[in-house]
């Protein structure tokens, strides 16, 4: 069984779900969920064991998908996420089903494997038009997942926000498209990249191009300045979406950034010094502008949306260093790394907002306060997880954010490093901010939080990631060592 014959296998099942509760609505939430989680644990072991060569997709289909590391390794992370996000969106389904006009959550167990579907062939496109439609696919059904819980204004206002900006940013990029084909003749990287090493093309007109190509992109990854959108979407979003949003939708964007930058920074090529100068700039303040505000909210979820910009700041300066080879990583392989420590910490921060509201709590931080009374295995856990956000050492956000400073410093930008380290300095102060509300003594009088079985199981193999990980990285390096070798190779 191919690749391409299990991703479409998953989008099918993602329609059969809708059609199903559509046609026998008194089928139960769980049974839905449950499907669901076992179709995409079935398609992440196929996809293990299925040959992970271009030869063995489908004919038809090899001239626009390929199977190097670098997409095999974001192929089997939009699939672990995918799966984490249906469990956390079956965990918070008693307050969920509060908001919908129906009490049902079809949409929440379905769409998800359609955006997965579309992450896994965004991972594999060769040219920018797989990656537009892969996108779409992806961008519209989080339009509906934004604003599913339609009794809630704060989700319908995030679900209208990102709608139009959302539209706004697909217009921008496919004007960037039509730019960089008028600039170069093709879509497809390799033939950007070619083009782009001859001094005959066209340099302003490609440039322009590539910036506006950037622009549209940068709305996808929430890069500065097209970030503003992000506090409230993902504070109105239920919160397994604002989950996939964080960590599924940021990782598609920067597969296709990461390719696309491959071609605009190839060697010799004619705008590499130009697009690299931007990317220093836009990573510099991403970083400030994400890290900064949050010192000042009191929503640990839009806390959280704060910090995720902050994190796509470092993952943008980690593509603007190239050919760094002191940790055998290329720039993707860096943002790769970056993103296997940033899921299993972002999760599990959400993980426990999920869990607070399922018990009646709200995402304030004062309903934080006193939570180590209420639940001491909660409360260490997402310390654990803050604290790998912020970079502790001996945690896997540490590493992350030392391989982009190292970078950076072998690289000589200095003004960058200036500004990331302010970010991470700053990220110390609200993270913990929200840890001291956990084990503060104030209002330890109300009752006990409860965790089922299953909560513990996957809270705690998500912590034990987080942990190894931040002791020894090196089975992970190792695989995206090889990843970026199929790339160079290609």
């Amino acid at each position: 069984m191919s690749v391409f014959t299990i991703e479409a296998g998953l989008a099918i099942l993602g329609l059969a779900l809708l059609l199903v509760e559509a046609f026998k609505p008194d089928i139960s939430r769980r049974t839905l969920g449950l499907t669901a989680i076992a179709g995409t644990v079935l398609a992440l072991v196929l996809f293990i064991f299925a040959p992970h060569d271009t030869a063995s997709l489908p004919g038809f289909i090899q001239p626009w998908h390929q199977l190097d590391g670098l997409a095999i390794f974001y192929k089997g992370f939009a699939l672990v996420i995918t799966i984490l996000v249906l469990w956390l969106t079956l965990e918070c389904a008693p307050y969920l089903t509060r908001f919908t006009l129906d009490g049902k959550l079809g949409e929440m167990f379905s769409l998800p494997l359609l955006v997965c579907a579309g992450m896994m062939w965004m991972a594999s496109a060769r040219d920018l038009v797989t990656v537009f439609v892969s996108l779409e696919l992806v961008t519209v059904s989080f339009y509906v997942l934004v604003a599913f819980a339609r009794k809630s204004a704060f989700s319908l206002e995030a679900g209208v926000k990102y709608l139009i900006l959302g539209a706004l940013s697909t217009g921008v990029l496919v004007y960037g498209i039509a730019w960089i084909y008028g600039a170069t003749g093709t879509m497809s990287f390799d033939g950007i990249a070619k083009a782009l090493a001859n001094p005959a093309t066209g340099k302003t007109a490609a440039l322009f191009g590539a910036a506006v190509l950037l622009c549209g992109l940068g709305f996808k990854v929430a890069a500065a300045p097209f970030h503003m959108w992000v506090p409230d979407v993902y504070q109105g979003a239920p919160t397994p979406v604002t989950a996939f949003l964080s960590v599924g939708s940021k990782a598609a964007g920067f597969v296709v950034l990461t390719r696309a930058l491959d071609a605009f920074m190839a060697p010799g090529s004619i705008i590499g010094s130009e697009i690299q100068a931007l990317l220093l700039v836009v990573g510099a303040l991403t970083a400030l502008l994400g890290s900064l505000p949050a010192m000042f909210q009191t929503s640990v979820k839009r806390l959280l949306a704060y910090s995720s910009i902050s994190h796509a700041g470092y993952l943008i300066l980690a593509l603007a260093c190239r050919e760094s080879a002191r940790f055998d990583l290329s720039s993707g392989g860096v943002v790769a790394f970056y993103l296997a420590t940033y899921l299993p910490m972002t999760v599990l921060g959400f993980l426990g907002l999920g869990i607070m509201r399922a018990n009646g709590l709200g995402e304030d931080l004062k309903d934080f306060t006193g939570l180590a009374k209420r639940n001491p295995l909660l409360a260490l856990l997402m310390t654990l997880s803050f604290a790998s956000l912020a970079g502790l050492p001996l945690t896997a956000g540490f590493l992350g954010k030392l391989f982009v400073f190292l970078g950076l410093a072998d690289h000589g930008c200095w003004g960058a490093l200036s500004c990331a380290v302010i970010a991470a300095a700053t990220g110390f102060y609200y993270y913990f901010k929200t840890v001291l509300a956990m084990y503060s003594t104030e209002g330890t009088d109300v009752p006990a939080l409860t965790l089922s079985g299953a909560t513990k199981a996957v809270a705690g193999a998500l912590a034990l990631v987080i942990v190894i990980l931040g002791v020894y990285p090196k089975p992970l390096q190792g695989v995206l060592k090889a990843g970026h070798t199929a790339v160079v190779l290609k």
